[in-house]
């Protein structure tokens, strides 16, 4: 396996507690899907799985307060259903009918340094190779390309990014340790029915280590 680091940073960050029904709150520091979707936003191939090893926090946690319009409802899958059968059908949703003002607990003034590897899958091709895909990764990253633009959380939350070598010692994580309590892994696709999982998160000196996603330390 071959290990990439990735500073991110933002303005702002919401990585929601899936158990805030209605207000987002976000966790206190970024979540290890959060990161994971920041890496496959730059590069993703069928052929490569990554996975976050850890998560430095290089900025103090801070927050803020917002109220925001969002739309409270969804285009209905047996309208869409209907319409594809018919060939015809409106689709359409009236925002001012279905405004909704919500607010959220947010962070602000994030800085993050993301440290991934990537395994190889199923799907990898006899001309595939970690060193390869390592090298493309670098070059993306290098450049600012991505397939689509990374966020922090929620897509209004754009990410800027930088590759970061492995001997660069200048981005110094918190001197913060504390308890962050049952924060969300990451998905788990394998069965009929998405399923989340969850880990008991520490922040040691600024540092958060993430547990293999099968590893007895992760339950669902």
């Amino acid at each position: 396996m071959h290990g990439v680091t990735l500073r991110v940073w933002g303005d702002f960050a919401c990585f929601t507690r899936p158990e805030m029904k209605v207000e987002r709150v976000s966790y206190d520091v970024m979540t290890p899907s959060s990161a994971r979707g920041i890496l496959e936003a730059i590069l993703w191939k069928p052929a490569i799985r990554w996975v976050v090893t850890q998560i430095d926090v290089l900025r103090p946690i801070r927050w803020t307060s917002l109220r925001r319009n969002e739309v409270g409802a969804v285009i209905s899958t047996r309208n869409v259903t209907t319409a594809m059968e018919r060939g015809q059908g409106s689709l359409g949703l009236f925002i001012e009918d279905e405004r909704q003002q919500r607010a959220g607990l947010f962070l602000r003034d994030v800085d993050y340094l993301i440290h991934a590897n990537f395994e190889m899958t199923p799907k990898a091709g006899s001309e595939d190779s970690p060193a390869k895909f390592a090298e493309m990764f670098r070059r993306r990253a290098e450049k600012g390309q991505c397939f689509n633009q990374p966020y922090l959380g929620c897509r209004e939350f754009s990410a800027h990014f930088s590759i970061v070598e492995s001997n660069d010692s200048s981005s110094q994580s918190i001197m913060e340790t504390r308890d962050l309590g049952w924060m969300l892994h990451d998905i788990n696709f394998s069965g009929s029915d998405p399923q989340p999982r969850f880990f008991r998160a520490k922040l040691d000196h600024g540092k958060i280590k993430i547990p293999p996603f099968q590893g007895v330390e992760v339950r669902g």
